[in-house]
């Protein structure tokens, strides 16, 4: 018996293998949302990052946090080594100009004066 249903057809298998592919390359793209910037830097004042791969500070993350979560520190066969950090320096970007800040020279300060109200 032959089969009537587009689901068979050459061009249907093609067209659904081509959908497949755009949604893999699209849950695999390494620049998405939750995945690596272009060029990472930390915020100078006023943002906190709020998503940053681990590699993204540090050249050895995991054997960081195997440390800081205690994995393996009480192995008495082979006793753990002292971790020591590799870490990355990154840029900092402002995001916006600083106004300067101009301080009397000196700064006394006196405990028996209120701020003012107006």
């Amino acid at each position: 018996m032959a089969s009537t249903r587009n689901n068979n057809m050459k061009g249907e298998y093609k067209l659904q293998q081509n959908a497949y592919s755009l949604g893999r390359m699209y849950n695999s793209y390494q620049h998405s949302q939750s995945g690596r910037a272009y060029n990472p830097a930390m915020p100078s004042v006023g943002i906190i990052p709020s998503h940053m791969p681990r590699d993204t500070l540090s050249y050895n993350p995991v054997e960081i946090e195997s440390m800081l979560f205690g994995i393996n520190s009480t192995n008495l066969v082979n006793p753990q080594t002292p971790i020591k950090p590799n870490l990355k320096q990154i840029p900092s970007v402002p995001f916006f100009d600083r106004l300067i800040v101009h301080m009397p020279n000196p700064l006394v300060i006196e405990n028996n004066q209120r701020p003012s109200l107006m």
